[in-house]
């Protein structure tokens, strides 16, 4: 067993070009991830606008599947760096193997749940009897891969803790690689390989998750020896499951929330035709990809926010929200920009069908005004979870999905129909944005004074 003191590598040093740092390193992973679906969606796009559907109501699922690892992922972080903040690498290590060991255990459960419910669940979201069949192809295979989708998104917020942002996005960005290469070979039937359309987007998503799977193991286990192989006492693995899902748990939930309203916002939209339902799957993943650098700073301030609660410095705490909070002002008044200009361009990338196209275009036109604030969200819910406040997190995002988004489409729909869903979601992000910043500054004054 390694009992020298965990290295707390944050606690110290500018802040600034800390987070700036680590955060360059995750966005090239965070990307490549975000990129990882958009080539799904760019090459099963060219079998036709049905099966473009079909991967569009599948995401939401995904979504909630993934919400349920990252929420995991996060909890381990959170309570790993503080213990490396605190210096116990014992502790260290069983929290990381049991969190791991939780991952297992949960995700066997939804591999059988969801190979029995892939029929009603997605007819409940609205998906017509044509596009069941390419959405059954697609999920058969995803649902028996899931161990390699969610143990390594667990692994990696493991590594983050650490304060290491590099090797996550190194093995996210191998992913990338090996998924752009095996979806054209194995969709459209290159060379010697047999002709498999959307079976094949499901295969080589799976193929390259694996690999992040190996790696991510190894890392934790050889280079980092995270990973315990002593036989533990079952009252340890029960502690250690206890205080990742004080935090894992609630941020599960709040993830959960997020997939869950697009799949009812899907269902809305749905009644505009499956070709806005089309539109509006490339769109979602499009803002993915652009609040994917700050959802990068949000994966590395968390743990930078750990370390320094566990060491007591809240001064550097407060300065690297602040820092974190207008970068993410300036960052996405860019991206709105950029998006405003290359609307028509980028949705052209996806599909050739106008109707699709105009769906897309015009959430590109509404939506992203609202970026800057959904930033803001984003990365007040991720300090105040690894503040230990994860009530307070899910909160806020059930305000703003639930007490925001669906009720503001619905009426949105009625009055302006698809704009008026997309305005929806605007004020959404911008309301919540706002109320986010004002409760963690006040509970950071809180914890000061603890």
């Amino acid at each position: 067993m390694q009992n020298k003191k965990a290295p707390a590598k944050l606690i110290d040093g500018p802040i600034g070009k800390t987070l700036a740092k680590m955060t360059i390193a995750m966005t090239l992973g965070m990307v490549g991830m975000v990129a990882f679906n958009l080539v799904d969606t760019f090459f099963v796009g060219k079998l036709g606008t049905d099966q473009l559907a079909a991967l569009s109501f599948t995401f939401p699922v995904i979504l909630v599947i993934s919400s349920i690892a990252l929420g995991l992922g996060f909890g381990a972080s959170a309570v790993i760096s503080r213990a490396i903040g605190e210096g116990d690498q014992h502790k260290v290590q069983r929290l990381t193997t049991d969190s791991l060991l939780l991952a297992l255990i949960i995700v066997f459960g939804f591999v059988i749940i969801g190979q029995f419910t892939i029929e009603p669940l997605f007819k409940a979201l609205g998906a017509t009897s044509k596009i069941i069949p390419y959405i059954k192809t697609y999920m058969r295979i995803w649902y028996f891969g899931m161990p390699f989708v969610v143990v390594p998104m667990v692994g990696n917020n493991a590594i983050r803790a650490t304060g290491d942002a590099k090797t996550p996005s190194i093995i996210m960005l191998i992913a990338v690689c090996i998924n752009t290469i095996l979806d054209p070979l194995l969709i459209f039937g290159i060379g010697p390989l047999p002709e498999l359309g959307i079976k094949g987007a499901a295969i080589a998503t799976i193929i390259s998750r694996f690999t992040t799977f190996t790696v991510a193991l190894w890392v934790l286990a050889k280079r980092e020896k995270m990973i315990s192989f002593n036989i533990p006492k079952l009252t340890e693995i029960i502690s250690s499951w206890k205080l990742v899902m004080f935090i894992g748990v609630p941020i599960a939930g709040a993830r959960i929330i997020i997939p869950v309203t697009i799949g009812i916002i899907t269902r809305i939209i749905s009644s505009y035709g499956i070709k806005a339902v089309a539109g509006f799957g490339v769109a979602t993943r499009i803002e993915f990809f652009s609040l994917a650098v700050i959802n990068a700073l949000a994966s590395v301030l968390g743990p930078f926010i750990g370390q320094n609660i566990g060491a007591r410095k809240y001064d550097r705490v407060h300065a690297a929200i602040n820092i974190s909070h207008r970068f993410a002002i300036f960052w996405e008044i860019a991206i709105f920009i950029l998006l405003i200009l290359l609307r028509n361009q980028i949705a052209g990338v996806f599909n050739k069908d106008p109707h699709v196209i105009s769906t897309i275009s015009l959430y590109l036109t509404i939506v992203p005004v609202s970026y800057a604030l959904q930033g803001i969200f984003i990365l007040s819910t991720t300090a105040l979870n690894v503040m230990h406040k994860p009530i307070q997190a899910v909160s806020l995002t059930f305000f703003q999905m639930f007490i925001l988004c669906i009720p503001f489409a619905l009426l949105g729909s009625h009055l302006f129909g698809l704009t008026g869903i997309f305005i929806a979601l605007a004020l959404a992000y911008v309301i919540s944005g706002v109320i986010s910043r004002v409760v963690l500054l006040n509970n950071l004054k809180r914890e000061v004074k603890v």
